[in-house]
């Protein structure tokens, strides 16, 4: 029973002893916290504010369908492609382009960001650029560029230069992509109109002429053929007379004839030896 009391009394005894010292310390707990909230409040006010732009698009339809037409031609490689540089979907394409150097140089220089962030290199305005603009990509398609800048204004035109930059990027693909498929369509174009030529100096050298070809080209073909076939197979028949008869054989001579005959008709100089 005795142990019980004295326990109580040690709980009293700390309670009191609590009691006192926040008394004592009263100033010190209560004027400490509002100290430092005022610092606080009045170092809030000596900072800048930050504003933050945001703007959101959609992607291209038609690049969309031609970038998708292009994975699904590769099949299981276009898999492996999207999944090594890490494009889920076709916004994440441009949201890479977004990022990408060329745009990025661009808005750097047009809006001489090396100046405004202080930056001593191009680089370090690059690095600037990256941390104050977020591009993102949503599950619904749409693309989302944020800008923080102290001056609104500022932020709102830069995040609005980013689609533009975007614009002028794919519109120079686009350029480039069709001069390189007219190029290779006139390099095909040339090669094609080299050969008919060729083709068609070939028919006039047989006896056909050019009013022939173009009334009845089959049937000039054709005489062209028949006249190729004769030639070889008069070049065969001399070959085959040298194995039993000597060129001063009638026959020999004959046959000689017949083969200069019908190679002057291809436009060719006339062989005595096979």
């Amino acid at each position: 029973m005795s142990d019980t009391r004295d326990e109580a009394m040690d709980d009293e005894i700390s309670l009191l002893d609590i009691a006192i010292t926040i008394k004592q310390n009263i100033k010190l707990l209560t004027l400490t916290p509002l100290a430092a909230g005022v610092l606080a409040l009045g170092g809030s006010f000596l900072i800048p504010p930050t504003f933050t732009a945001t703007t959101t698009f959609l992607q291209p339809q038609q690049q969309q369908s031609a970038a998708a037409a292009m994975l699904q031609g590769l099949g299981a490689l276009g898999g492996l492609a999207g999944a090594a540089t890490g494009l889920k979907n076709p916004a994440d394409q441009y949201v890479a382009f977004v990022k990408s150097r060329s745009v990025q140089d661009a808005l750097v220089k047009r809006f001489e960001l090396q100046k405004r962030y202080e930056a001593d290199l191009h680089e370090d305005a690059l690095r600037a650029l990256e941390s104050a603009a977020r591009v993102s990509a949503g599950k619904d398609g749409l693309i989302k560029i944020e800008v923080d800048d102290r001056d609104p204004a500022f932020a709102a035109r830069l995040a609005n230069a980013h689609i533009e930059e975007l614009s002028h990027l794919l519109d120079r693909l686009a350029i480039t992509e069709a001069q390189q498929r007219r190029v290779f369509y006139e390099k095909q174009l040339e090669q094609t109109k080299a050969k008919l030529a060729v083709a068609q100096a070939a028919l006039q050298g047989s006896g056909i002429n050019e009013g022939a070809l173009r009334a009845e080209p089959r049937m000039a073909a054709e005489a062209y053929a028949s006249l190729k076939a004769a030639v070889t197979a008069a070049q065969v028949k001399l070959q085959s007379l040298r194995t039993y008869v000597t060129e001063q054989a009638p026959e020999f001579k004959l046959a000689q004839s017949e083969l200069a005959a019908l190679q002057a008709q291809l436009g060719k100089r006339p062989t005595t030896t096979l």
